[in-house]
């Protein structure tokens, strides 16, 4: 048979394509175990289902010498394929081509999954690893991230946005992975940050590390950033597979079903005594999650940030939901800034994506101090009631110990739209806790007293069973049953097959005002 020339030219381009910036920069990519664009692509889809766009697309800067730095699909590989057969869109920035930056066509580039994605929804995976804007296209450059900003905004809540850093972030660049819904980042190899070491030292005379200004660390842990750390590249990208799984390809689909052979009516009786006989004795609220989901799988995000409250994904009879709960292991489960505001976006994130909210309550209060309240508790803690109030997905909660004062307002209760509000035999439900509740009623009382240590243990009893039993907020309706710990699951499964086809509304509008 005749040799076709023009498909011979067509293989000819696609190689040229796939070979990025060049041997000697495809080595130098692979040093410290980095994949280059396509190779991360492949890891992370279903094998032979990526489809790239845009492999001919170059940038069209004739300026500072560009015009002999020309490369087939500049720098980034665009396309769709599938994760466990299903549809999703993908970007990956190619380090080895001018560094990742960022043209106008690279740009244009990207808005064209993203509008894709928008037109079928199915959800968008951008891979970063880019120096930055292109400096030689100066405010085309610029015009281009705008553009990128804009379709992430207006994606927001109607398909899941996933980045992985799986590089450099720096400068404006970071705009867009923090405008989406989850950040993955690797250790020792990714990092972002608004300005770098550099201008760090000149602006403010600090000497930092890259690592210790945007590193994965840092941002799982202090700024809260970062959703998921990674050891490796395909650790962060089997991550971004798992994560997938709970999610619904857009806001008009159900969360995907994963039957599972846990029986929905299987009773732990460890949880009848998993709660300490002392009220000030912690315990992990992560063991009691992972006794009542399917399998025991609980995928937490966020947690290495603000551990005093625990959100992540899980099954219930096959559903997905999504958990909130506080950890009385870390601070006693208090609730200060950080854990209202990561609680409140997660919660935010779980009703725009139809997946119900499973809520376990062990809170004391909220955090006291000048810190809290110069930092804004005030407002953070609005933050965390408004996206309970505002949610209209099934909201089932279930009260283990302390629920106190006004967060157990804001813990899903009922007065907020809560559906099923569950409580253990051990839940204290009150305006604050029976030792300081009787130290302000019965102040005079206890002085006086002949043994004031017996006299208010003594009052504190008689207070927790008229006021912080869980009986009193049965006998109110507050609480819809009280059950016992081990039969938790079955109530939880039995709880979201009756609120599968619940409707709620919110008032007609533009959109709320939450306190940013």
């Amino acid at each position: 048979m005749a040799a076709n020339p023009k498909i011979d030219l067509l293989r000819s381009k696609r190689a040229e394509s796939h070979a990025g910036g060049g041997p000697e920069r495809v080595a130098k990519q692979r040093e410290g175990n980095r994949h280059t664009a396509h190779e991360r692509i492949e890891l992370m889809l279903d094998p032979g289902s990526f489809r790239e766009l845009d492999a001919f697309v170059m940038h069209r800067s004739h300026d500072f010498g560009m015009e002999s730095k020309k490369v087939l699909g500049d720098s980034v590989v665009t396309g769709w394929g599938t994760i466990n057969g299903r549809l999703v869109y993908v970007f990956s920035q190619d380090f080895t081509v001018i560094g990742g930056s960022l043209s106008l066509a690279h740009a244009e580039k990207i808005c064209k999954v993203m509008d894709m994605a928008m037109k079928v929804g199915a959800p968008v995976i951008g891979l970063n690893d880019s120096g930055g804007a292109r400096i030689q296209e100066g405010v085309d450059s610029l015009a281009g991230y705008a553009e990128i900003f804009l379709r992430n905004t207006m994606s927001s809540g109607v398909m899941p946005q996933i980045s992985l850093i799986m590089g450099p972030c720096a400068g404006g660049a970071v705009y867009s992975p923090a405008l989406t819904d989850f950040i993955i980042m690797v250790k020792d190899s990714s990092y972002m940050y608004i300005t770098g070491p550099d201008v760090v030292k000149a602006v403010t005379h600090e000497d930092v590390s890259h690592e210790d200004l945007g590193g994965a660390l840092v941002h799982a842990q202090k700024s809260g950033v970062c959703h998921l750390v990674a050891d490796n590249e395909n650790q962060a990208l089997l991550l971004a597979r798992e994560l997938m799984s709970y999610l619904p390809n857009n806001n008009m689909e159900d969360p995907p079903f994963l039957a599972s052979t846990d029986d929905p009516l299987r009773a732990d009786a460890e949880l009848d005594s998993i709660i300490p006989d002392s009220p000030n004795k912690p315990y992990d609220m992560k063991e009691v999650i992972r006794k009542i989901v399917d399998d025991g799988i609980f995928f937490e995000v966020h947690e290495l940030y603000a551990s005093n409250i625990v959100v992540g994904f899980a099954r219930l009879g096959g559903h997905s939901v999504g958990i909130v709960a506080n950890q009385p292991a870390v601070l006693a489960g208090v609730l200060d800034i950080a854990a209202s505001e990561k609680a409140a976006r997660f919660i935010r994130f779980c009703d725009a994506f139809n997946i119900p909210i499973v809520t376990f309550v062990d809170v004391p209060g909220y955090m006291p101090g000048t810190a809290q309240e110069y930092g804004g508790i005030i407002s953070s803690g609005a933050k965390l009631l408004y996206a309970y109030c505002e949610a209209t997905v099934p909201k089932l909660c279930v009260t283990t110990r302390k629920s106190y004062g006004g967060a157990y307002c804001v813990m899903s209760s009922k007065h907020i739209r809560g559906d099923l509000n569950l409580a253990w035999p051990t839940a204290e439900i009150a305006v604050m806790g029976p030792d300081g509740a009787v130290d302000i009623i019965f102040r005079k009382e206890i002085k006086g007293a002949a043994d004031p240590l017996a006299k208010k243990k003594e009052l504190a009893a008689d207070y927790t069973e008229k006021f912080a039993s869980p009986y009193v907020a049965a006998e109110r309706g507050f609480v819809d049953d009280i059950i016992e710990p081990r039969d938790t699951r079955a109530r939880l499964i039995n709880g979201l097959e009756v609120l599968q086809n619940k409707r709620d509304s919110n008032p007609a509008r533009k959109h709320g005002n939450i306190p940013l």
